[in-house]
């Protein structure tokens, strides 16, 4: 079996992880343009741990601009089997207040300025991600963090906006009636990144603020986020140690095959194939295109 590699995308107010050893930032570069920042690579109780901080220490980078790409490339080049999203998040659900967790399974893609694929002209490829969330993944999740008793919730639709703005509030309640539990603006197209690269993906989703569609929370104001964030990032900073204590040392097979996601995806013949897109795929797809 793989040997279990696990991996941390840190969003808003998650810039590093205490309690690792053997820890040290590595530059891992990517053709696919410019990593967020280094990789921090590091050990919990010998399980290999890869954290990313997504906007860069010090939040340089806002949502439109973080090359995902790259970012995905290079977590799979550092040999990430598992990726976990922390991400900051609004609620649009009364049940959900800020400090709540919740592991969503489900996203709606909004963004628009952004690059979905590694894939395209001279090489096509088509994931499914009916089910953009791996099941054993979020599972662990939320065990992770039952044990360190934090409020969460299991299961959840996660709607990714563009930005940098936040929601007007016609945009708001109108995601509220679509049935959406959270709203950010980073998961996409991560999530899609994460399928194509075949990197086991889940997202904890940590609540900040009601959005704009409460009527005791109006606008959305970050200093107040930022206060909350604080909180949040110790919670998630103690489920991301419990979970990699927890988490299996031989990765075990995705029931639903996100870790073989390019088995039935590529359908550009193999005389077709553009050659330098070929060798920018090397550690994306590497393990199928090497049987081409």
């Amino acid at each position: 079996m793989t040997k279990s590699v696990l991996g941390i995308v840190g969003g808003s107010g998650l810039y590093d992880i205490p309690g690792l050893t053997d820890a040290h930032w590595e530059e891992v570069s990517s053709p696919w343009g410019e990593v967020s920042d280094e990789v921090l690579f590091a050990q919990i109780d010998g399980l290999p741990i890869r954290f990313l901080p997504r906007h860069g220490r010090g939040h340089r980078i806002s949502p439109s601009h973080i090359d995902f790409r790259a970012n995905i490339d290079a977590l799979k080049r550092a040999g990430v089997t598992d990726l976990v999203s922390i991400s900051a998040c609004g609620s649009l659900k009364e049940h959900y207040p800020p400090g709540h967790f919740v592991i969503v399974d489900q996203f709606i893609d909004r963004t628009f300025a952004r690059e979905k694929s590694f894939f395209g002209t001279g090489l096509v490829a088509h994931v499914s991600v009916a089910d953009p969330v791996s099941p054993l993944l979020a599972d662990a999740c939320f065990e992770a963090a039952k044990a360190e008793r934090i409020d969460v919730s299991k299961g959840g639709i996660y709607l990714v906006m563009e930005g940098p703005q936040f929601s007007t509030r016609a945009e708001s309640n109108l995601y509220r009636s679509w049935g959406c539990d959270v709203i950010g603006m980073t998961n996409m197209p991560e999530a899609k990144l994460a399928r194509e690269a075949e990197i086991c993906y889940a997202t904890v989703a940590m609540v900040t603020d009601y959005d704009c569609w409460h009527e005791d929370h109006l606008e959305v104001d970050v200093s107040s986020i930022i206060e909350v964030m604080k909180g949040n990032t110790e919670k998630a900073q103690r489920l991301v140690l419990n979970l990699a204590r927890n988490f299996p040392r031989e990765h075990p097979a995705c029931p639903i095959g996100s870790d073989r996601a390019l088995d039935v995806a590529i359908i550009t013949r193999q005389e077709h194939y553009d050659r330098d897109l070929m060798v920018k795929l090397d550690a994306v797809a590497g393990r199928v295109l090497q049987r081409s």
